[in-house]
C-alpha cells in the first residue's frame, strides 16, 4: 500500500509560521518584558507631563491611548523576533513554503501580541485616567480591527525595507501610514461621536485591513523574489 503525500495548505504553513514566531516572543520576551511595560509606564508619565487634572485628563485618556497603541504597536510588529536571518530565509525558500502563508503568518503572530497589548495597557489607561467606559465597549471591535491592521501593515513594511536592506526604516513606513487607523480609533472612542458615525469610523478600519490584506498578498511573492 503506497504513502499519499500531501502538500501543506496555505492556513496550515501560515499557522506554523505564527506558532514559530510566538514560541520565540516566548523565549526572549521581547514584547512581554520591554514593549507592554513602557507602554503603561508612558500612561503612567504623561499625566506627571501634564497635570493631574481629572476632567482633562478624563477627556483626553482614549485619545492618548491609541497613539500610545500606535508606536509602541510598530514595536511590536518590529520586533527582532519576527526577523529571519538569512539561513532561515534559505531554507524556507527551499522548504518551499508559500510567500502568502508567510505574511499571514506573521501578521498572524503581530497581531495576537497586539491585542494582548491593547488589553493590558486600556486597562492602565482606565484606572489612571477615570475614563468614562460607556463606550469602551467598542473597543470589543476596535481592537482586534486596529490589530489587524498594524500587524499587516508592519509585516508588509518589514518585507520592503527587508528586500531593500532599510529595516531600520520600518517605523518611519509604518506610523505615517497608520493615522487612518489612529484617526479611525479615536474618532470611535470620542464621546460626542454620534451611534452612527461610529459604525462608520469603524467601517473605514474594515476597509484599510481589506486594503492592506490585498496589498500584502499581491506583493508578498514580487518581494520574496527580490529579498
Amino acid at each position: 500500500m503506497g504513502w499519499i503525500v500531501t502538500e501543506p495548505t496555505l492556513s496550515s504553513q501560515a499557522l506554523t509560521i505564527a506558532g514559530r514566531d510566538i514560541q520565540r516572543e516566548r523565549r526572549r520576551g521581547e514584547v512581554l518584558w520591554v514593549i507592554l511595560p513602557f507602554g503603561a509606564i508612558a500612561m503612567l508619565l504623561i499625566p506627571f507631563g501634564i497635570g493631574i487634572d481629572t476632567p482633562m485628563l478624563r477627556r483626553i485618556g482614549p485619545g492618548l491611548f491609541w497613539v500610545v497603541v500606535l508606536l509602541f504597536g510598530v514595536l511590536v510588529t518590529v520586533r527582532r523576533t519576527a526577523a529571519d536571518t538569512d539561513t532561515e530565509q534559505a531554507l524556507m525558500l527551499r522548504l518551499g513554503v508559500d510567500p502568502v502563508a508567510e505574511l499571514l503568518g506573521r501578521s498572524a503572530a503581530s497581531v495576537a501580541m497586539l491585542i494582548g497589548f491593547q488589553l493590558v495597557v486600556g486597562a492602565v489607561t482606565i484606572a489612571l485616567y477615570d475614563v468614562d467606559i460607556a463606550r469602551w465597549p467598542v473597543l470589543i471591535a476596535l481592537v482586534p480591527l486596529v490589530a489587524i491592521g498594524l500587524g499587516l501593515l508592519g509585516t508588509i513594511a518589514g518585507g520592503i525595507s527587508g528586500s531593500s536592506g532599510g529595516a531600520n526604516l520600518v517605523p518611519f513606513l509604518v506610523a505615517p501610514l497608520a493615522i487612518p487607523l489612529l484617526l479611525a480609533a479615536t474618532q470611535s472612542m470620542d464621546g460626542s461621536t454620534p451611534t452612527g458615525g461610529i459604525l462608520g469610523w469603524l467601517l473605514l478600519i474594515v476597509v484599510v485591513d481589506i486594503v492592506l490584506a490585498v496589498i500584502g498578498v499581491l506583493t508578498a511573492r514580487p518581494l520574496q523574489e527580490i529579498r
